[in-house]
């Protein structure tokens, strides 16, 4: 699955630059892939959104840190890019009709009178 593959590869650029809470957090958030709720999916694709920008603000820094070296940056910049695009592609994917039925979303909630919405 996408999103448990992000998680992954974000928990690994954590770990890698110093953060193993951090990244034992971007693990931990792949149980909520098992969890049939609407608001576990909702978080999972704000995660990973908020993952996708952390890949893009990464390949900026690096990016200008090794233009200030003069040394190359362009397939770092690509293979980061590449990165985040596959993350945020992992955050729609929750869109898809058996993600969208797994977590129940878009589903209407009854309310709180019985009541049928207008």
């Amino acid at each position: 699955m996408l999103p448990a593959l992000a998680l992954l590869l974000l928990a690994a650029h954590l770990f890698h630059n110093g953060a193993p809470v951090l990244a034992a957090l971007a693990l931990g958030t792949m149980a909520l892939l098992g969890l049939r709720r609407a608001w576990a999916g909702r978080l999972l694709q704000f995660i990973l959104l908020a993952a996708a920008i952390e890949w893009v603000l990464t390949a900026v820094v690096l990016a200008q840190t090794r233009m200030a070296h003069g040394a190359p940056y362009l397939r770092l910049v690509l293979i980061l890019g590449a990165v985040a695009v596959f993350t945020a592609l992992a955050a729609l994917a929750f869109q898809a009709p058996r993600p969208k039925a797994w977590f129940r979303l878009g589903q209407a909630r009854p309310s709180p009178s019985g009541a049928m919405p207008d």
